[in-house]
């Protein structure tokens, strides 16, 4: 039986808040958690680790260390180290991989250039930004150089390659430029709790991107870019006004494309709002979906439970949801 010796916890993370696409992001208090240990008696493995799961739909987790986001970041050659994860979100598994690989390669990185080498697996600040370092956070990414992104070994921007053992071309990656990615940590009213509704079903984020348009008119990016003006200062309003924030919350740039893929968005959108809902201050897309997030100071259950009315009269999709808050203190490592 292997020792755990360290423990990795990563908070999953809310992208876009609205008007925000691919700018802000909301780090909140569901953890991925990695155990890490080291076991010398474990046969050896391509990448010389095992891994097992705790958490939910355990059946659509792949095991396997090649294949597996969080080793797939890391992609440490070190004696035979099990990890066991619990529950989490892609953006954060690839904070967690990184953090792991910085554990176990010994290369006592600060989070600072931790946040490089994670962007050059995920492109998206906003989201492993908040995932890092906690909190409600405003993002970009400077421009790479294109000949580096070109290469095999540099994953898209949606997800890893193949398999590790797939594309190995023999080079190692271009070692990413320092400080690529900036961040802000916006001030966030404690009043507001976020609550999550989740249905029953998947969206990939390439499929999300999919749907996006190739170019927008210069209304649409006026419209977004005046309410995201106000929306990282109204959010920390006290108290809040929530006619203000769900206005600063609507969008045109992402969320009209996905309601394709997500039937019951327009509605959830249009007619739960302050008006109708007490406590509620606004309701977006949570990054690419299908995950609904309102904020509100009060009757979080009836908010949930509006919501997923919604999605039942949409074609029978079940739903769960979760009252969430801010969680400050971002990714840790700890020993055990």
């Amino acid at each position: 039986m292997s020792k755990f010796t360290h423990k990795i916890k990563v908070p999953c993370s809310s992208a876009n808040i609205g008007p925000g696409f691919d700018v802000i992001g909301l780090a909140l208090n569901m953890y991925l958690e990695l155990d890490v240990g080291n076991d010398p008696s474990q046969p050896p493995t391509p990448l010389n680790c095992k891994l097992s799961y705790e958490g939910v739909s355990p059946e659509g987790i792949d095991l396997d260390p090649e294949n597996n986001l969080i080793t797939r970041t890391a992609f440490t050659h070190q004696k035979s180290y099990p990890a066991r994860s619990r529950s989490g979100s892609s953006g954060a598994a690839v904070v967690a991989g990184a953090l792991l690989g910085n554990l176990l390669g010994k290369l006592n990185l600060p989070k600072e250039r931790v946040l490089d080498f994670i962007l050059m697996v995920e492109r998206h600040p906003d989201n492993v930004a908040a995932a890092l370092y906690g909190g409600f956070v405003g993002t970009y990414l400077n421009e790479l150089n294109p000949d580096d992104m070109a290469r095999i070994e540099v994953p898209l921007s949606e997800v890893l390659p193949q398999p590790a053992g797939g594309v190995d071309t023999g080079l190692r990656p271009p070692i990413p430029p320092e400080n690529i990615g900036h961040f802000r940590r916006f001030v966030w009213n404690k009043e507001l709790k976020a609550i999550a509704i989740i249905p029953d079903f998947e969206v990939s984020t390439a499929r999300a991107r999919e749907v996006l348009p190739k170019t927008y008119t210069r209304q649409d990016m006026i419209f977004n870019l005046q309410r995201l003006a106000l929306l990282t200062t109204v959010l920390s309003d006290s108290p809040p006004n929530p006619n203000l924030i769900y206005s600063a919350m609507q969008d045109k740039i992402h969320q009209p494309y996905r309601a394709s893929l997500i039937p019951a968005l327009p509605a959830i959108i249009s007619k739960i709002t302050p008006s109708t809902h007490k406590g509620l201050c606004g309701i977006c897309l949570s990054g690419a979906g299908p995950t609904i997030l309102a904020l509100a100071t009060e009757n979080f259950e009836e908010i949930a439970k509006a919501a997923i009315a919604m999605f039942e009269k949409e074609g029978g999709i079940k739903c769960e949801w979760k009252l969430l808050e801010p969680a400050e203190d971002g990714a840790t490592v700890v020993e055990v």
